[in-house]
């Protein structure tokens, strides 16, 4: 069987498994996602020993640093994976879930059911935890699942699938409501995103390169983000102290996330006061600061900054400032470069903290508050499938009702149209 025909068998063996999750009962589908993680449990063992295997090929292919730490499953990540999925079987199914009913004159009543989008393709890189965090979204409201996971990870999620098929077989529901993709080569991506008749949904999480050619060539819907390039605006209005801790700490706590600050735009009214003392906080931690023409008369150690600079998610400790006339200029910066994702305002004034909530373009948008707190387990969500920066369906992190649609439901008692 070659590629194609394997991807297309996935698809109709979601197909049917995803009209059995339509109709499964939390019940069982928290009994299925309770039985996953003693799967995991059990064959912690087995995992880890997987895990090495990748571990040891990645070497062995040069692989960087930075990604064999997303790759390893050490025992604290295992039991995040175990904690994860008895968090989301604790967390409230929104499948059913009737809203908005209301009598119409003729006397039928109109309202929305919550409901399952169907069948949900996922495409990721490195992190082989990412499969139950998947898993368990997509089985907790009510979807199949398609996972395909990077080619590094192969035998860890390989493992994994096994904990979701024995998971699931024990709670009663069907072993394909979940199906790990079991193969390396690279036209199963090509497949899985060209078959809208099995797949309703694509999600996928990786850099931009493969997030671009999902997009272009893609034939269902895509939920996803390109870049995270988000800002922390200081307005004139704004606690100097807040304001310190906040811009540190969106941009210092991690790196490598979507959620990290890349821009720090400042008011010039308090440009002089806080900024050699935010400066100096970023140079003790090896942060390059590249700055606007003010920014670098101001900071003699910053760097020019470039027009494309503007436009760029670092992912690194590197950090772009510009001093900004106002709040309409902070505004139009972020609505130019930024990426739609999460930008963030410190001020006490409400009335301009009220403009920016209105006006700022994007899915997130934040007064007094880190850009960092952007994260689906934050936001209450329990977890998150990803982030989107689309208008339409799901924005911000995707959790549960995310990956749920609405209908319509008309209830009636016998009325006929007039």
């Amino acid at each position: 069987m070659n590629v194609t025909e394997y991807m297309h068998t996935l698809g109709q063996q979601a197909r049917q498994a995803s009209r059995a999750m339509a109709r499964a009962s939390s019940q069982d589908k928290n009994a299925a996602l309770l039985a996953i993680a003693a799967e995991i449990e059990s064959r912690r063992e087995t995992l880890k020993q997987a895990n090495a295997n990748d571990m040891q090929r990645g070497r062995d292919n040069g692989l960087e640093a930075a990604l064999l730490d997303r790759l390893e499953l050490t025992d604290a990540r295992i039991d995040t994976m175990v904690e994860g999925l008895h968090q989301v079987a604790s967390l409230t199914d929104p499948v059913g879930e009737i809203t908005d009913l209301s009598y119409r004159p003729s006397g039928i009543q109109v309202g929305k059911m919550r409901v399952p989008l169907g069948v949900i393709g996922i495409i990721y890189e490195s992190r082989p935890n990412v499969t139950i965090e998947a898993a368990s979204l997509c089985l907790k409201s009510g979807n199949a699942a398609i996972l395909r996971g990077g080619s590094e990870a192969i035998d860890s999620n390989r493992a994994l699938a096994e904990c979701i098929r024995a998971g699931l077989q024990t709670a009663g529901l069907p072993a394909q409501a979940v199906q790990v993709v079991d193969t390396t080569d690279r036209a199963a991506v090509g497949a899985l995103i060209t078959m809208p008749d099995y797949v309703d949904v694509i999600v996928p999480r990786g850099g931009k390169g493969l997030i671009e050619r999902i997009s272009r060539e893609a034939q269902v819907t895509v939920i996803k983000h390109l870049d995270g390039i988000c800002h922390v605006y200081i307005d004139e209005f704004a606690d100097l102290g807040k304001a310190t801790n906040i811009a540190i700490n969106a941009k210092t706590h991690r790196y490598g996330t979507c959620n990290t600050m890349e821009t720090l735009l400042v008011h010039q009214a308090v440009a002089e006061q806080i900024l050699p003392d935010l400066a100096a906080a970023y140079r003790a931690l090896d942060v390059e600061l590249r700055g606007c023409e003010r920014t670098c008369t101001l900071l003699s150690h910053a760097l020019a900054a470039t027009e494309q600079d503007w436009d760029t998610e670092y992912l690194a400790p590197i950090l772009s400032i510009a001093i900004v006339d106002d709040l309409d200029a902070a505004i139009d910066h972020i609505n130019r470069h930024g990426s739609h994702h999460t930008d963030s305002i410190v001020t006490e004034n409400y009335t301009l903290a009220r403009r920016f909530l209105t006006e700022v373009d994007s899915s997130s948008v934040m007064v007094n508050a880190s850009t960092r707190f952007a994260d689906g387990f934050e936001y209450g969500l329990g977890a998150e499938i990803g982030i989107s920066t689309d208008k339409i369906h799901a924005r911000g992190p995707v959790g549960l009702e995310g990956l749920t649609s609405q209908k319509y439901v008309v209830l009636g008692n016998g009325e006929i149209r007039k």
